[in-house]
């Protein structure tokens, strides 16, 4: 154990780190196995690989696995799923579409009268400059 009290600290620290990438590895692991028995059975390998592509990026986003290594796994995921027969399935959301309203047409730009003319901004003097002393 160490003495220094910072040094305890971040004892403290990693080993709660530890335990927090050790159940999202555990989660990742699980989802793949269900992905597996769900491509060898043919049941349910649209929602498997879905479990298992949230899996993956949760443990992309939590630096457990490295970006490149995520994304080669979700690659070969889909290329298993779509041997498989599955189509890709969107996550259903519960909120629901918002439509786009149609922008109104521009109106074509027409010429300004020349006889209402505005007189032309005065311009500002320019800021005084400051010596150093």
């Amino acid at each position: 154990m160490p003495i220094i009290k910072s040094a305890r600290k971040r004892v403290k620290v990693a080993q709660k780190a530890t335990v927090r990438n050790a159940k999202t590895k555990r989660s990742l692991r699980t989802a793949l196995k269900s992905f597996q028995e769900a491509v060898t059975t043919g049941k349910k390998v649209g929602e498997a690989h879905r479990e298992a592509q949230s899996a993956l990026d949760t443990a992309g986003k939590k630096n457990i696995l490295h970006k490149n290594k995520v994304a080669r796994k979700k690659q070969q995921l889909s290329k298993q799923a779509k041997a498989a027969g599955s189509k890709p399935t969107a996550k259903k959301t519960t909120t629901k579409a918002v439509t786009k309203k149609a922008a109104p047409a521009k109106k074509p730009a027409t010429k300004a009268k020349a006889t209402t003319k505005k007189p032309a901004a005065a311009k500002k003097a320019p800021a005084k400059k400051t010596t150093k002393k």
